[in-house]
């Protein structure tokens, strides 16, 4: 992790930097928003997208739908049996990206957190983690413990190359993105974001690798492993500003066979497609490693990869199902909603669209994150929707949605097929 010279990087960029965009928060205080899913720079704005907290607190209902896909239960926030708020100080969070720790716990990152929103800076950090060793997936899922900075308080497990607190100038988050085990280590892909822009874009200092060796009770930064998005970011240790790396500032890791890791990359932001790099394993924190795919062979060269996902992918998750015998990535676009895609292999090519979930069924929906121990005919997932701010776990029926990888069709929602419907909220005292 950088050292207290790292305050005295020269950036550049954050001299162009409005003070609005540099301003708010997951409570929706000042003029900013939270989180990777930022929908806009001012209180107005945040206000129409529902922010959390500027109408009303945190809220625990869940939605009930008619049609293939179904919401269980909250994971996090009020209503939840995991008690999050007393165990955790976790009253809203979002994300919640999920993988195999491959010691029998799922662990699972989330996003911007606070606990009391009345409080001084309402309890905000960047990010907090829990793991659940629950295999019952139908029933929910259950949290067993998350690393703690003191009694019933989940603490900031990853912090950024320049160590300041959520807020700050420059480096005014830090989010995970993807997560992976590569032996009995842990490793988590992140963006730090300097600005949050207009709705549906922000703006990255680099993406950075974390790593534990503890089964995520504590992390440390990799600074050679940083993409650096931003001109003039100057923090020891870290590699210069390169072409390329602005398309891997949001990640998605799929674990490959001989050893290989699979890293999905998209712009920050929600506008843009993705593309794929690889790495063994053993050699993940080597950006130097890394291939990519140009469209038709591997290569060395970052700013040769190919646009693997076309279209707008943002909050992608990737893994394979053995119920489609399919690859399935799951993704938020911004006007079709929460979708999957189907594929042979990573490098595709990639079938067109099925939305799973609009906003007409589940205002405010964001983040789509799979279980990576979900099988079987039923696809298991959480989702976040700004009007609770926290985090939904959630089933879909998969038969019938079988599609040939090289179908491009993109199908239509469910809402618009008369096939789902949002019928009411119901909330945990009614």
């Amino acid at each position: 992790m950088a050292s207290a010279t790292a305050m005295a990087v020269s950036l550049s960029v954050a001299a162009g930097s409005s003070a609005a965009a540099q301003q708010g928060g997951p409570c929706g205080q000042s003029n900013g928003s939270s989180g990777s899913a930022s929908m806009g720079s001012s209180s107005s704005l945040l206000r129409d997208f529902g922010m959390p907290w500027l109408t009303g607190p945190p809220d625990g209902g869940i939605p009930v739908l008619t049609g293939r896909t179904q919401a269980i239960e909250m994971v996090t926030g009020p209503g939840s049996p995991n008690d999050t708020i007393e165990r955790f100080s976790v009253s809203g969070t979002d994300l919640g990206i999920m993988w195999d720790a491959h010691n029998g716990d799922t662990l699972m990152a989330f996003g911007d957190t606070v606990g009391d929103c009345e409080a001084d800076g309402a309890d905000w950090r960047s990010n907090v983690l829990f793991r659940s060793s629950d295999t019952n997936l139908a029933d929910g899922m259950r949290i067993d413990s998350s690393p703690l900075d003191a009694p019933g308080h989940s603490k900031q497990v990853i912090h950024g190359l320049l160590n300041v607190p959520p807020g700050s100038p420059v480096e005014y988050t830090v989010i995970p993105t993807a997560g992976i085990a590569v032996g009995s280590d842990q490793y988590v892909r992140y963006m730090s974001v300097r600005s949050w822009d207009t709705p549906g874009e922000w703006t990255t200092n680099y993406s950075g690798l974390a790593r534990s060796t503890d089964n995520g009770e504590n992390w440390t930064t990799e600074p050679a492993t940083a993409r650096v998005n931003a001109a003039g970011l100057e923090i020891p240790g870290i590699p210069a500003i390169s072409t390329g790396n602005e398309n891997f500032q949001q990640s998605a890791f799929v674990p490959g066979q001989d050893g290989w890791i699979y890293e999905f990359g998209t712009p920050s932001g929600r506008f843009g497609p993705a593309r794929l790099a690889r790495v063994q394993g053993a050699q993940i924190n080597d950006l130097a490693a890394y291939e990519y795919w140009n469209g038709s062979t591997w290569v060395p060269d970052i700013t040769a990869a190919a646009e693997v996902i076309p279209g707008n992918v943002s909050e992608l998750s990737v893994q394979w199902n053995n119920y489609l015998n399919k690859f399935v990535a799951m993704y938020t676009d911004p006007v079709k909603g929460l979708v999957i895609r189907q594929a042979d292999q990573l490098e595709g090519p990639w079938s067109g669209t099925q939305t799973l979930l609009n906003v007409a069924m589940l205002p405010g929906l964001y983040g789509g994150f799979m279980h990576p121990k979900s099988d079987g005919q039923y696809l298991h997932f959480v989702a976040t929707t700004w009007n609770r701010y926290n985090v939904i776990y959630m089933r879909t029926d998969l038969d019938g949605l079988q599609m040939a990888a090289t179908d491009s069709l993109d199908r239509p929602a469910p809402t618009d097929t008369g096939d789902a419907q949002l019928l009411r909220i119901e909330h945990p005292d009614e």
